[in-house]
């Protein structure tokens, strides 16, 4: 489900009273947890952490006129999503993280190649995603992302 809201704060006022709570924590784990330097804004119709074109200029490849992703948090149908390019891109980030789901949570990891869904609020591992948030920097996603993507 995209939102055509045009703010970060008119994308939570949209969001169904049972999300508004979890997805607050875990926007605020973001801000709190992103290494320096990526950006809040509003990305594909979900809440995007980018790297801005001050840092670097050449944007994404697939659309040079947008910054360069890296994670985003949306509210989807039937689960919150949480999109994290740096687990697509790093085999290693993926097996840490991949290994310390259990020990954070007691559900399944419900996971694609970017995305981890989670289905109940109340089951969210917060402070394995806010160490997921601080494992890459700028700079590393920059390196990761012009090795793995722009050829």
């Amino acid at each position: 489900m995209q939102s055509t809201a045009k703010t970060p704060e008119e994308y939570l006022e949209e969001l169904p009273a049972e999300r508004k709570e979890a997805f607050g924590k875990l926007r605020n784990s973001f801000l709190e947890n992103l290494p320096r330097g990526f950006e809040e804004q509003m990305s594909y119709g979900m809440l995007g952490y980018v790297v801005p074109f001050s840092i670097y200029p050449e944007g994404y490849h697939c659309d040079s006129k947008l910054p360069l992703p890296f994670v985003a948090l949306a509210s989807q149908k039937n689960f919150i999503a949480l999109y994290h390019m740096g687990i697509y891109a790093n085999p290693a980030l993926l097996n840490w993280f991949v290994a310390e789901f259990p020990k954070h949570s007691k559900l399944k990891l419900d996971m694609g190649k970017s995305c981890i869904r989670f289905k109940k609020m109340d089951q969210i591992p917060f402070d394995l995603i806010a160490e997921l948030l601080r494992k890459m920097t700028v700079e590393d996603w920059i390196s990761a992302y012009e090795t793995q993507f722009k050829k």
